[in-house]
């Protein structure tokens, strides 16, 4: 497919809204002809991002100056509760969305709004919405009319998991222990106290211990691919002082005398995106910087023969939210998969 779609970008001044449009600078199937912010309208792209210099001749714009009901697909890059407002009026426009925030990844309303503390404003939609984890939901996808984009957390957890529970190995009703560092980057790019460099440089912390809104988006995966597995599962995540970057160990019981490296290996022998590591590696967060990977590796606990411990590694911005924003609109619109994600990690 030779021809180029439109793209519209609401919220395009957080961090996420940036690297989508580093992205999609190299995506020869897009041009970007609309982002949105109403605190910046009428800012040139180039001089509230001068990265993007000599790249975007774009404005910022209010979203009804922006015409966004003529592009072919809209990233919403914005807080939790502005999709769910402005995607009615686009859905029925013929515009595709793909939402980066969690206003449509959990299809139990009253469970999203216990945590999310706001009255869903489309629940109508919510069925509609294909969850955008791109390895597990890739038919799907390709028919959406709106994809909810996986949270950072959900999708660091959930790929080294998904071949284990589509196969029914992990035994349930025992622990599932998923232990999480995030960099600085995942909190946004709002003015925040805890961001700040002399708070967060320096430190190490756990937060979210009492209940994180990705809980039950990846219990929500676990559940809905083997019985009996969700009820064990803990998530306590932790912010690290890094700009990028996200590391999951992941604890588990799998059922006696399978071959985890094996299934994970031959489930994501065709993914361009995921990359079993040989059984003793330990992948490190800087190996996936600036790129739409994730890292995997399995090796069992020292000392129990049925306990495993897993290695994920995401850049939290890229496979964690834009690069994978960007992979499923290439499903959606039968782009080659790969398409405008092929630059290398950065390193240093």
């Amino acid at each position: 497919m030779n021809t180029k779609i439109k793209v519209g970008i609401v919220g395009a001044t957080g961090y996420t809204g940036v690297e989508l449009l580093r992205l999609l600078t190299t995506h020869p199937n897009v041009e970007v002809t609309a982002v949105t912010s109403r605190s910046e309208a009428g800012i040139a792209v180039a001089d509230y991002f001068p990265s993007l210099r000599g790249i975007y001749d774009l404005v910022f714009q209010t979203p009804d100056e922006a015409k966004l009901e003529q592009c072919n697909v809209v990233f919403f890059a914005t807080p939790n509760g502005v999709a769910m407002k402005e995607a009615p009026a686009l859905l029925a426009k013929g515009v595709r969305i793909v939402d980066l925030s969690a206003d449509f990844r959990l299809q139990d309303i009253p469970t999203w709004e216990k945590w999310y503390g706001m009255t869903h404003a489309c629940p109508e939609i919510v069925p509609q919405a294909v969850y955008g984890l791109c390895e597990m939901n890739r038919e799907a996808i390709a028919g959406a009319k709106i994809v909810a984009n996986p949270g950072c957390y959900p999708t660091c957890v959930s790929l080294p998991l998904l071949p284990l529970l589509k196969n029914g190995l992990l035994q349930a009703h025992a622990p599932l222990i998923a232990d999480c560092k995030s960099g600085v980057s995942g909190a946004g790019r709002k003015a925040s106290v805890g961001s700040l460099l002399c708070e967060a440089g320096d430190n190490f912390k756990a937060y979210g211990i009492g209940g994180h809104r990705h809980l039950p988006e990846i219990k929500q995966t676990i559940a809905g691919l083997q019985n009996g597995v969700a009820e064990g599962f803990v998530f306590v995540p932790h912010l690290t002082p890094m700009i990028r970057g996200m590391h999951a160990t992941v604890y588990l019981h799998l059922q006696d005398g399978c071959n985890p490296y094996d299934i994970l290996r031959d489930f994501y022998q065709d993914s361009p995106f995921v990359d079993v590591m040989q059984p003793g590696s330990t992948p490190e967060t800087r190996s996936v910087r600036g790129a739409n990977i994730c890292r995997i590796s399995i090796q069992k606990a020292a000392g129990n023969e049925n306990v495993w411990v897993i290695l994920s590694v995401i850049d939290n911005l890229v496979k964690g939210a834009a690069g994978q924003a960007v992979q499923n609109m290439n499903i959606m619109f039968g782009f080659t998969e790969n398409t405008g994600l092929q630059a290398a990690p950065l390193l240093p």
